[in-house]
């Protein structure tokens, strides 16, 4: 758990009173009171919350994660790559042969053929033999023909209008408007013009420019009145509300806040180390009156009789139990082939049937034979077979 660096509070602004460093112990007395619960509370919750982390959560998510992947992923990886994959390669061969191959095959051997042979190849061969031949025949009628005549035209017509139209309108306008237009030009300077331009000069615009200067000393006026009433107010403002405030600021309340954040701060740090130390003595506590025991009995008496248990009853149990099925086994497997072969000999001798073909060596079965494959008991009667197959017997196959 971290607990912080040990440091030293932050320095204190300079001029602090006597009461600050009156009121700094009992504070921190009592914020250590009140903060030590809750970081012990805290530092259990964390302990806690980290253990059940550790032992809990984390092989449960494991288990889940393992669960899911076991019951949902791999099934749906299977049922994917098994059923759906195979399905959606059908579905999307009959979508192209229902959908798709259609209209590539209507799109490549019908619209295309029948658009180029049936409109590109006429509209090419009309562009090519008929239009670009005419157009060029038009081009040369225009230039040789069309535009020196229409030249022509342009400037005949443009003489005429210049003969008919503009010649008589310039004369007009020279020697008969122009004479009439200067007498009333005078008349209208000096009837009207220069009358209207003594008022404005004279009358009109010094009674403008002192009521400029009248409004301009009145709006001057207001707000220089309004200034020092603003100014006022913000003197009383800041000698009756501000002024008190900040000192109040000043002087109590940022004290005791840097005071209040100081103490919680060291007790804080105080209140670990606590809460360290009486974490150390309730696991000291429960290793020397719960672990040390519980160590004792399981090695020195859960070890023993588990392994009292192990050699002396369980691999005794096992091996019996082993032997067992196997004499079980074996007991079985004889009586299947005792079985088999009293319903063979009775299908034999309901039915009848061939003889055993090919040799086989004689004697009686119970002399002990050269290549057997179990040690049978022999017969104190019979005599025992030689253990050297006789010369006739390797020429009949038999050994």
């Amino acid at each position: 758990m971290d607990y912080g660096k040990h440091q030293a509070p932050a320095q204190y602004e300079a001029g602090e009173g006597c009461l600050t460093t009156l009121i700094r112990i009992p504070v921190r007395i009592v914020v250590l009171v009140v903060v030590l619960p809750v970081r012990m509370v805290w530092d259990a919750l964390v302990v806690t919350a980290r253990a059940a982390d550790r032992t809990l959560l984390r092989p449960l998510g494991r288990a889940l994660t393992r669960l899911y992947s076991t019951l949902v992923v791999i099934p749906a990886v299977r049922l994917y790559e098994s059923v759906l994959t195979p399905v959606g390669h059908a579905l999307m061969w009959l979508a192209a042969a229902v959908f798709v191959r259609p209209w590539v095959a209507l799109w490549r051997y019908v619209v295309v053929p029948a658009v180029r042979y049936g409109l590109v190849v006429p509209v090419v061969w009309l562009y090519e033999s008929v239009l670009t031949p005419l157009g060029h025949g038009l081009r040369w009628v225009y230039r040789e023909l069309l535009a020196p005549a229409g030249r022509g035209i342009r400037r005949a017509v443009g003489r005429l209008l210049l003969v008919f139209l503009v010649l008589p309108v310039t004369g007009l306008w020279r020697y008969v408007l122009v004479p009439l237009g200067l007498g009333a030009t005078w008349l209208a300077e000096n009837l009207v013009v220069r009358p209207l331009g003594w008022v404005y000069r004279e009358l009109l615009t010094p009674l403008g420019h002192g009521i400029g200067r009248l409004l301009d000393l009145l709006t001057r006026g207001i707000a220089a009145a309004g200034a020092g009433l603003w100014a006022a107010a913000v003197w009383l403002a800041g000698t009756l509300l501000v002024a008190p405030l900040r000192l109040l600021y000043r002087r109590v309340l940022a004290p005791a806040g840097r005071e209040i954040v100081a103490a919680i701060e060291v007790a804080w740090r105080v209140a670990g180390y606590i809460s360290r130390a009486v974490g150390r003595a309730v696991v000291w506590l429960a290793r020397h009156l719960v672990g040390a025991p519980v160590t004792w009995v399981y090695r020195t008496v859960c070890i023993p009789v588990g392994h009292f248990v192990r050699d002396q009853i369980w691999a005794p149990a096992r091996r019996g139990a082993v032997e067992a099925g196997r004499a079980a086994r074996s007991a079985l497997r004889s009586a299947r082939e005792t079985v088999r072969r009293a319903r063979r000999d009775a299908w034999r001798a309901l039915a009848g049937g061939p003889g055993e073909s090919g040799p086989r060596e004689p004697g009686s079965p119970l002399a002990r034979r050269l290549g057997a494959t179990q040690q049978t008991t022999t017969v104190p009667s019979a005599a025992p077979e030689p253990e050297i197959s006789p010369p006739g017997a390797r020429k009949a196959g038999w050994g």
